[in-house]
């Protein structure tokens, strides 16, 4: 709006108005006292700010009508001198509740004696509405930014495995709102990284996602809203909806953990992974970290070779002896049953149904070819870890 555009300035109206400004600043806060329960409801102090806008917000009408010349944004000037307060102290539907009612009395009281003054009035409501809403638009963008400043700092310190105290309270600043189990899925950046669409897609499954693009790698720390029975199963299904937002090449799923401050865990489980996943001859997208946990322990995690030991050694080392005995000579024998038995002095089908015991332990088929290998660097590994603390199995 141009100064020319500008109501022409009459004297009477102008002293008119700074002689009623303060009679209806007062009646401005009654009506909202009478009117809006959340200002009633509010502390002294910030009632006393809000008050002020209001205040102002009539100051500032008048001084606006006083100087045709003014900038057509003086109504800025209510908000800007106290946008920290109003942002904190109301939201912005309740800031334009407020505006309302500083226009309603406004109208009852100038328009009706001053018909003439209407147009002024409804530019300015428009200006001041205008404002509010700047306000907050600025507001939400610096939210915005600091958001995601913040969110990766999260996802960074998960990947660097950093304490995990630190990890929650930060998750909370950012509105965290999985109750559930948790995992990391790690691969590479798209050309054209889309979070928004990826954002979309975990709502619609039910969980909450942090991201994270770290040069050509993409994190993404998936979290189930409650918790879950099969947890590792509910994230994969997630993961594999997730699949189409990354780039080629390795796509690892790291180990479903209880809670976010354990997510440094399921980061390293998947880093290890992706260093290995070239040396395995099937790479389904995903891959579970856990797929390839005698890779990982052979390349050194120890993550990998404490799971090998806890999962399948330790077990069967608890159990019959003659269980942890029939499963290392079965697998030294190439999976044979015939020589098994002739190495064991024993009956073929007593290696079926120790094999059969086995499996019941901890839920792994020796017959397998991949299972197979796996056990067999689990009792390796097992067989050093005796060694080096003088254990006899």
């Amino acid at each position: 709006m141009e100064p020319a555009d500008r109501p022409v300035e009459t004297p009477k109206h102008l002293a008119w108005l700074q002689s009623i400004a303060g009679e209806l600043a007062t009646a401005t806060l009654g009506r909202l006292d009478e009117t809006l329960p959340w200002y009633r409801a509010m502390p002294p102090a910030r009632r006393a700010a809000i008050g002020s806008v209001a205040q102002a917000g009539i100051t500032s009408f008048v001084q606006w009508y006083q100087d045709p010349n003014s900038q057509p944004w003086v109504a800025a000037d209510v908000f800007g001198n106290a946008p920290r307060e109003l942002l904190r102290s109301i939201s912005l539907q309740e800031t334009l509740q407020l505006i309302q009612v500083v226009v309603q009395m406004v109208e009852e009281r100038v328009v009706n004696e001053h018909p003439d003054l209407t147009e002024a009035v409804l530019r300015y409501s428009r200006d001041i509405a205008f404002s509010a809403a700047d306000v907050y638009a600025r507001a939400a963008e610096a939210r915005g930014l600091w958001d995601a400043r913040l969110e990766a700092l999260v996802v960074d310190s998960i990947i660097s495995g950093e304490t995990s105290q630190e990890i929650s309270s930060r998750v909370a600043a950012l509105g965290w709102r999985s109750d559930g189990q948790v995992a990391v899925l790690l691969g590479s950046a798209q050309a054209s990284p889309d979070p928004d669409g990826l954002r979309k897609v975990s709502r619609k499954a039910g969980c909450d996602v942090l991201i994270g693009i770290q040069g050509r790698r993409q994190v993404v720390v998936i979290g189930l809203l409650t918790r879950a029975n099969e947890a590792a199963a509910a994230i994969h299904e997630v993961a594999l909806k997730l699949e189409e937002f990354f780039g080629s090449g390795p796509l690892i799923l790291g180990t479903a953990v209880g809670t976010i401050s354990e997510a440094p865990k399921s980061a390293k489980s998947a880093l290890a992974a992706h260093a290995v996943a070239k040396a395995s001859s099937k790479q389904p997208r995903p891959l579970l970290a856990d797929e390839l946990l005698p890779e990982r322990a052979l390349a050194g995690d120890s993550l990998a070779r404490s799971t090998l030991l806890e999962r399948y050694y330790y077990p069967l080392a608890a159990s019959n002896p003659e269980l942890l005995e029939t499963l290392k000579t079965y697998l030294e024998c190439g999976r044979s049953l015939e020589q098994t038995s002739k190495t064991l002095f024993v009956h073929a089908n007593t290696v079926r149904y120790r094999l059969k015991r086995i499996f019941e332990e901890i839920s792994a088929d020796a017959t397998e070819p991949r299972t197979a290998f796996v056990l067999q660097v689990a009792l390796l590994l097992g067989s050093i870890n005796d060694n080096e603390y003088g254990m006899k199995r």
